[in-house]
């Protein structure tokens, strides 16, 4: 009985600091490239697109296309970036604690 009251308060603990991340999260910008930075897309920490800058030499006509993919190239690179420090932020709130499967922190 000890050891389930000594679980039940580390998982408060973490609930407090997956909170206090997802605050941070919300307030950090990752920024995501293509076309050798001619493509710019900036996320905020949970994924909602904030910013993108268009090099003005790829909005010629005709190059809708190439633009297009840029686009969605840059928001690739930001996302996956946004994945990557949410996993290590994870780690971090979590501190090896092992979480059965489905359990829900947030």
């Amino acid at each position: 009985m000890k050891d389930i009251m000594g679980m039940m308060k580390q998982v408060g603990q973490m609930q407090a600091r997956m909170q206090k991340m997802q605050e941070e999260l919300a307030e950090t910008e990752i920024e995501g490239q293509s076309g050798a930075g001619l493509v710019r897309v900036t996320l905020n920490g949970k994924g909602d697109m904030k910013k993108i800058a268009i090099d003005p030499s790829l909005m010629k006509p005709g190059e809708g296309e190439i633009l297009e993919d840029l686009v969605l190239a840059a928001n690739q690179d930001a996302r996956a970036k946004v994945e990557s420090m949410m996993a290590e932020k994870m780690a971090e709130v979590t501190g090896g604690l092992p979480l059965p499967p489905g359990l829900k922190l947030f």
